[in-house]
């Protein structure tokens, strides 16, 4: 007689977890400008849980460069591979739906592009100047890349006239090379310290629930404070498929509580930590 294969189990998500699915006119508004104009946002490839919320107030995160990223993170639901040749008119199209949408802070985010000598600068600074351009009355928060090291190709993105300039960490130096095997953590941080020595507002995000102990939490927002970091942002990791990284623990509300205190004691302008928070959330606060 053969004994039955043991399925484990994904771990349950507690109360604390639970979204409002998407509904509402203005949630149906978005994305139908989305798919009109043949758009990607992060809300819908990064699986994000507060897609439905967003949308339903007429915001959202527009992915720029293509929906093909040249990494391969352990915890990112965007796909990876060979991205196509990116598209010259994107800039117009995303600044056009931003007008429409009437949009009062805009988010930008990209895929990594490593393939491109530029990092894909030129069409970031493309895009923010048309947003400017065409719906002056925008601001604006970009939330770049790594840049693997090409100072150039982030002096580039950064002068277009953006108001906030994030970099997501994403998670404690240990967990690296399982989590960001193709980042380096002290590279992101001198990208931070750069980019705030350009005179831009900074902000990064980390994600928690990985097996990182609190200690280490503590230590990276010293880290980011002493690398020039004005906004944190922290929330739970959530396991896209089960092809990617387990959630080693779901971190209770209380912990995220003491996690903005310590980290409005540390130096930080404003952290927004809380089990659904995600680097875009709230993003007109960071102003």
């Amino acid at each position: 007689m053969h004994e039955l294969p043991i399925v484990e189990k994904r771990k349950k998500r507690p109360d604390w977890l639970r979204v409002k699915l998407p509904i509402g006119e203005s949630y149906k508004k978005v994305r139908s400008l989305v798919d009109e104009y043949n758009l990607h946002t992060i809300c819908q490839s990064g699986n994000c849980p507060n897609m439905g919320e967003c949308w339903g107030a007429g915001t959202a995160t527009f992915m720029i460069l293509g929906n093909t990223c040249t990494r391969s993170c352990s915890f990112c639901a965007v796909k990876t591979g060979r991205p196509p040749e990116y598209d010259e008119d994107e800039p117009r199209r995303v600044a056009e739906a931003i007008k429409l949408m009437q949009v009062k802070h805009a988010v930008l985010t990209s895929v990594n592009r490593d393939e491109l000598k530029d990092r894909g600068a030129e069409i970031w600074y493309q895009t923010v100047r048309a947003v400017k351009e065409i719906s002056p009355e925008t601001t604006i928060e970009t939330l770049i890349p790594d840049v693997r090291a090409t100072w150039s190709a982030l002096e580039r993105m950064i002068s277009a006239g953006q108001e906030v300039v994030s970099h997501n960490m994403e998670t404690v130096e240990s967990l690296y090379r399982k989590v960001r095997p193709q980042a380096k953590y002290h590279r992101s941080l001198e990208q931070i310290k750069r980019t705030k020595e350009f005179g831009k507002r900074t902000k990064s995000g980390i994600m928690v629930g990985l097996g990182e102990k609190k200690e280490e939490v503590f230590k990276i927002m010293d880290d980011l404070v002493e690398h020039g970091c004005d906004v944190l942002t922290i929330g739970q990791y959530l396991q896209p498929t089960k092809m990617h990284l387990d959630v080693a623990e779901f971190v209770h509300p209380d912990t995220f509580a003491l996690y903005k205190e310590v980290g409005m004691e540390k130096g930080f302008d404003f952290v927004e930590s809380g089990p659904l928070v995600r680097s875009s959330y709230h993003a007109e606060r960071h102003l």
